[in-house]
């Protein structure tokens, strides 16, 4: 065991954050920690490296344990990013400049015999701890998290995100016994995700992993522990199991607590009736008034079980769509964007009215500015682009600049013209209640300021909707009620992401953007694959329109036609168990339901998936 937390107590300005928290980590476990925004997690983290005290309870340290948590990197002046990451080394480069002056001291003299001693010693103490092999380490987390970029450009000019990449290079190339990543996947694009979930799943390193991303969770995590309430819950397996097992434990705690409700109002009838009883006596029976306090004490000594919560707070989100675009909704034909220099080229988009369409690709591929081009924020240098005439468009960027000198609530009613009491109901569908309202925006965190980018967005008419990166900031109950409002959304959908949870669910065409487009019809995962299988044939867009019924993969058409029929018996016995579930209060019968539904669910999905692929 590397690290023990036992019922471990912390408040910030009466504000208690943690109450009774316990955990053990054991070497080699690879542990994701979930709990939404504000419920302790980064306060949990600083516990566990020592920079913060616990107000009551006893936290227990491995003897020389190492910890490597990237909270905040310092500045390294006159370094570059590479140099940045030598210093994981820095006892092993010692020994390599010792090693090459010692060689040109051997080079000057003739008499070397005591300077071979010294040479050899430390070339032994080199190559047993893999000083040899410090530039292949380097060069393939380089590599692997896509720095080639930036890397040798001097640290302090490197961006914010820019030198988060290189801290969590730095991070993993220090190996320490226990190492602490905190939202590990911010500002790495799909494929270094996918390189990061190989390296961390086959490392030997005892990993805490606070991330929102839930495919990266169900990739590397062997444990999952869940922060709610001030207390730890611990669920063995991936973020998956997790789910499941929460569900299966919250539908037991409500069980044990039905019935024990039942036991107490019966106990409380039967006290009743006694005292009754021994009062209807002449005299008063005293036995009967015994049984009743004797009761009455049992009663007291039953430790009461707390009514769990059987659905997660969440916002309320919805998008309607107000009329129809028209077919064609976005085309952008042979268009290049250059400042000072070229962004990408030749690029080809199409979108028809009712698609979702996920563009992705490479950190600074321009993605974003792809989106702004489509929307005529930014004129192209060449190319040609065409919007649908009743096309409106709700668009979310990943920056929006509120005034920093107005309140919440103001912010908010500068675009929704509403009164202010209204103004506060509509808020609170995004839980923002009471004096929340009135929080100053520049004091909003990232999860804060979505939420009323969101609130502002679901109350503006349009049928189109335009999103970058739309779950950035938002904890895993967020993100699903915003997936679940989007999934309801019948207008067109076209969204920037590295969700692949997110893009996965909601996007059954994708977008690859590097340098130039490839479309695929299939989802993020299905690019990732096709990508990786045949590189060389996935170069170029095909410049012709590509509408869902086009036969966009070149092959012939297949009859699907068994399959659909089969879907929609599915969809119609799928319908019935849910109908079947709204009409009973049986807690047996509601948990067989449930698991038949997730059975059907997973063959609909399954065909779903077999049907696009035969398009």
């Amino acid at each position: 065991m590397l690290i023990e937390l036992q019922q471990i107590q912390k408040q910030y300005g009466g504000h208690a954050v943690l109450t009774d928290a316990n955990l053990h980590v054991n070497a080699g476990e690879r542990i994701g920690l979930v709990g939404r925004n504000g419920s302790g997690k980064t306060t949990l983290l600083r516990l566990i490296v020592g920079t913060e005290s616990p107000d009551g309870g006893t936290i227990y340290r491995k003897q020389r344990l190492t910890i490597g948590y990237l909270a905040q990197i310092p500045a390294y002046p006159d370094k570059t990013g590479r140099d940045v990451l030598y210093t994981a080394f820095s006892e092993l480069v010692t020994l390599g400049d010792e090693m090459r002056r010692l060689e040109e001291a051997m080079a000057e003299r003739d008499d070397i015999e005591t300077l071979l001693e010294t040479y050899g010693a430390l070339q032994t103490r080199f190559e047993n701890n893999g000083g040899y092999a410090i530039d292949s380490k380097v060069n393939a987390m380089i590599d692997g998290l896509r720095l080639t970029r930036f890397v040798d450009r001097p640290f302090d000019t490197l961006s914010g995100g820019e030198r988060t990449k290189i801290g969590l290079a730095l991070a993993l190339l220090q190996e320490p016994d226990l190492l602490i990543l905190d939202e590990p996947t911010n500002h790495l694009d799909l494929e270094a995700m996918a390189w990061l979930e190989a390296f961390l799943s086959d490392s030997p390193s005892t990993l805490l992993l606070v991330s929102h991303d839930r495919v990266f969770l169900d990739a590397v995590a062997t444990r999952i522990v869940e922060c709610e309430d001030g207390e730890l819950a611990s669920f063995d397996g991936n973020y998956s199991a997790f789910v499941a097992q929460k569900e299966k434990r919250l539908l037991d705690q409500f069980h044990a607590y039905t019935e024990q409700q039942k036991k107490i109002k019966k106990m409380k009838e039967t006290i009743r009736q006694l005292r009754q009883w021994a009062n209807e006596g002449h005299p008063p029976n005293e036995k009967f008034y015994r049984r009743a306090k004797s009761m009455e004490k049992a009663l007291a000594r039953i430790e009461t079980i707390k009514r769990p919560q059987l659905e997660a707070v969440q916002p309320d989100i919805q998008f309607m769509a107000h009329g129809r675009t028209g077919r064609d909704v976005f085309e952008a034909t042979d268009v290049t964007v250059r400042f000072d220099q070229t962004v990408f080229e030749h690029v080809s988009f199409y979108a028809s009215h009712g698609e979702r369409i996920a563009i992705v690709g490479p950190n600074g591929s321009g993605k974003s500015t792809l989106l702004k081009v489509l929307l005529g924020q930014t004129e192209p240098t060449s190319g040609e682009v065409r919007r649908a005439e009743r096309a409106k468009i709700g668009y979310l960027s990943q920056h929006v600049d509120f005034n920093q000198s107005h309140r919440l609530i103001e912010a908010f009613r500068d675009r929704i013209p509403v009164d202010e009491g209204t103004a506060r109901q509509l808020l609170a569908q995004f839980l923002f209640y009471g004096a929340s309202v009135f929080k100053p925006v520049k004091d909003l965190s990232g999860g804060e300021k979505m939420r009323l980018m969101l609130a502002i967005l679901m109350h503006e008419e349009m049928n189109v909707l335009v999103l970058d990166e739309p779950t950035n900031h938002l904890d895993i109950e967020a993100r699903e009620a915003l997936e679940e409002a989007l999934d309801r959304f019948d207008g067109t959908l076209v969204a920037v992401s590295h969700d692949r949870y997110f893009l996965n669910k909601l996007f059954p065409i994708t977008y690859w953007l590097d340098g130039t487009t490839t479309r695929f019809s299939g989802n993020v995962t299905y690019a990732l694959e096709k990508r990786r299988e045949t590189p060389e044939a996935v170069t170029a867009t095909p410049k012709q329109k590509a509408t869902p019924k086009q036969n966009t993969t070149g092959t012939r058409q297949i009859d699907t036609s068994r399959e659909e029929a089969r879907l929609s018996e599915l969809e119609a016995l799928h319908q019935s168990l849910i109908t079947q579930m709204n009409d009973t209060n049986d807690l047996e019968q509601l948990m067989t339901l449930q698991l038949q539904i997730d059975a059907l669910q997973s063959e609909i999905d399954s065909l779903v998936l077999q049907l696009l692929e035969s398009m």
